[in-house]
């Protein structure tokens, strides 16, 4: 066991596992040549500090994570067996490149086009037929397979029949409507997924726009949820409040989901971390 592993680390098999997208250091570190702020030191931070995995989407044109950090992190992940590397990418574009140099715990496939600003939608039924030879060379290398994927149920067990091992709920129209009149629906939308996919054996993730506003909430409604991979907001919240305990927050996120599964429930805390620029969420609204 290593012992600069925080006590959250080990909880995996309890409750959800937080992995830590570090996109947006690198892109911060980009804007000059000086090798700062350093996205191997900041992934290391969020490992001691209790993150059970880190997450990267090296795109091709490198606007962000570049083939070297990649390569660095996954030499870093050595040093810690209870944490995961999560690739995130196009496996029509450079995913599977670094899937074989590096062999992470698992891989995401995303069908992002390359300039694409961000993500925005998962796999339809038509890709998937398109997607399968590339699931089969990904697990032949020992990489656990997520597609990332809208929350439609009928998607579920066709992401199977491929050969995928989970998917990653894309959480976008979740965040959008945490806090409004349409939660309700929204939330309605990803159970049924969540419980589509377990029924046919998937695994399952969530990520996008997550933070610590709507994350408790996500987990209470959603069952089975096994990891969420959490960036810009939480970066964000790192550059007021520190590595160490932005993830501490959102590892307290993710306990007062389980501990609700518990006892009765209880409304979620609002404020948990001061500072300005705040909603009283206490989370950043994107």
């Amino acid at each position: 066991m290593n012992p600069l592993i925080a006590p959250e680390a080990h909880a995996r098999d309890a409750r959800c596992a937080l992995s830590v997208n570090v996109n947006k250091v690198a892109l911060l570190r980009n804007t000059r040549h000086l090798g700062i702020p350093s996205v191997t030191h900041a992934a290391a931070l969020c490992l001691q500090a209790g993150a059970q995995g880190i997450t990267v989407h090296p795109r091709p044109d490198e606007r962000h994570i570049r083939a070297h950090d990649v390569a660095e992190l996954a030499l870093l992940l050595r040093s810690w067996p209870h944490a995961e590397f999560n690739i995130e990418g196009n496996p029509f574009d450079n995913l599977m490149g670094f899937l074989r140099e590096h062999r992470p715990q698992q891989c995401t496939f995303v069908p992002d086009a390359p300039g694409q600003f961000t993500s925005d939608h998962g796999f339809a039924l038509s890709d998937l037929e398109r997607v399968a030879p590339l699931v089969a060379q990904a697990r032949a290398l020992g990489v656990r397979v997520s597609l990332f994927m809208d929350p439609d149920p009928a998607l579920m067990a066709p992401a199977r029949a491929i050969g995928a091992d989970r998917v990653e709920l894309y959480t976008e129209p979740y965040a959008a409507a945490h806090g409004s009149a349409e939660l309700a629906n929204q939330l309605a939308r990803y159970v049924a997924a969540a419980e589509a996919a377990l029924t046919v054996g998937l695994g399952l993730n969530a990520g996008h726009d997550l933070n610590r506003a709507n994350l408790t909430d996500f987990l209470r409604a959603v069952p089975g949820i096994q990891e969420v991979s959490i960036g810009h907001a939480l970066i964000a919240d790192a550059l007021e409040f520190g590595y160490t305990e932005t993830v501490r927050a959102y590892q307290r996120c993710i306990q007062r989901a389980y501990a609700a599964s518990q006892a009765p429930a209880a409304p979620s805390p609002r404020v948990e971390l001061s500072g300005s620029g705040r909603r009283p969420g206490g989370g950043p609204t994107s």
